[in-house]
């Protein structure tokens, strides 16, 4: 019998579906970040972090790609986080 799927679990599913873009660009770097930065972030910056799904992919791009700063500084906290995830 499986196990019931906790509310947790069922957020991150969401999540993860909504880090599906129309770019294999930002489905690895969105999809990575979900699956090893995302539960270090505090409730603000996890909240930025859904925010930030909301954008439009090509613009999402530019600021993942360090070509544009976010005006948000808690959403521009979470893109570094994104771009460190990478590096590290």
């Amino acid at each position: 019998m499986a196990k019931p799927v906790t509310k947790q679990q069922e957020s991150i599913a969401r999540l993860a579906w909504q880090c599906r873009r129309g770019m294999l660009e930002l489905d690895l770097l969105l999809l990575g970040f979900l699956e090893n930065g995302y539960a270090q972030l505090n409730s603000d910056s996890k909240q930025a972090f859904v925010e930030l799904l909301d954008i439009v992919d090509t613009e999402l791009l530019e600021y993942l790609m360090g070509r544009h700063v976010h005006k948000e500084a808690r959403i521009q906290y979470v893109i570094e986080a994104i771009r460190q995830s990478v590096t590290s």
